[in-house]
């Protein structure tokens, strides 16, 4: 389903990523001691929102200044200079109407869902966790399909929606990330709205997180805001295995109610993924 009026590639959108929404993924992409200082009230809450791209507004003074490239591709990953060791981030990502009273964000209503790649970059020494996200055009990815959403709640249509996530290399089709079910995140529907405007307004500038209101205020106070609400655990394969050139990443959203997983895994080897009802991205990694 296309939506025409809303569109990541429209690029007035800011995006951010939410990190820790799945139990497990930290430990795995070897990233959660770079949190043992942040306290959470929750134990089950996510760690933080970073910042992966943020339009130019007026002043920019806070805003770092590579997070104004545009990074979304729905057709390649080009490869970052120097790097080794790049991963798939498989999500659902959000797109919201965002409400502002003076300089708070006081609501996020969402509007749509689509498959994301919040791909990212696995090394020592990143002070922040944006620096792993954003390292110029085509480092990350958004299905152009947008599939509309009749509520954030429990019984609306993403109860129904997992999220698969594979590797293709050499014509071998790898299952790279766990197929989960979107409601399985730990934090989602209103406990996840409340804990983005918790953040999006309250959040310091402390270990790997970053300050996002300022970088909001300078960024005109966004109508609408996108946010990949949090990476899947990977398989075996593929959190032992690496992106290499050639290789053809994918991320789908399904719903359970018309195909299984075993229906998704037939549909890659077929090379058929025109189904109804998906969020498909399909990305080729360059160098």
């Amino acid at each position: 389903m296309e939506n025409s009026e809303l569109n990541i590639y429209d690029k007035t959108i800011p995006s951010f990523g939410v990190a820790g929404n799945f139990t497990g993924h930290l430990e795995q992409a070897g990233e959660a001691r770079d949190f043992v200082n942040m306290k959470t009230k929750d134990v089950n809450a996510p760690k933080a929102i970073f910042p992966t791209y943020l339009p130019k507004g007026q002043s920019s003074k806070n805003t770092p200044e590579f997070l104004h490239t545009f990074p979304f591709d729905s057709k390649k990953i080009i490869f970052p200079k120097v790097e080794e060791k790049l991963q798939i981030e498989p999500e659902c990502a959000i797109i919201c109407q965002a409400l502002w009273e003076q300089d708070k964000l006081i609501n996020l209503k969402p509007l749509v869902f689509a498959a994301s790649n919040d791909c990212s970059i696995r090394k020592e020494g990143a002070k922040k966790i944006s620096e792993k996200k954003n390292w110029g055009p085509s480092s990350k990815g958004l299905s152009t399909t947008l599939i509309p959403l009749d509520g954030f709640e429990e019984g609306c249509i993403l109860d129904d929606y997992r999220i698969a996530s594979f590797l293709i290399r050499d014509k071998i089709v790898y299952e790279y990330g766990e197929d989960s079910a979107v409601r399985n995140y730990s934090y989602i529907y209103n406990n996840l709205i409340e804990w983005m405007l918790d953040k999006f307004n309250n959040q310091e500038d402390m270990g790997p997180a970053q300050n996002i209101h300022s970088f909001l205020l300078e960024s005109n106070k966004p109508e609408k805001i996108m946010i990949s609400i949090g990476a899947t655990r990977y398989s075996k394969w593929g959190q032992e295995n690496f992106l290499q050139k050639g290789d053809q990443a994918l991320v789908i959203l399904y719903p359970q109610s018309l195909y299984t997983a075993k229906d998704i895994s037939k549909a890659l080897e077929e090379n058929k993924l025109d189904l109804p009802a998906t969020s498909i991205l399909s990305q080729t990694v360059e160098l």
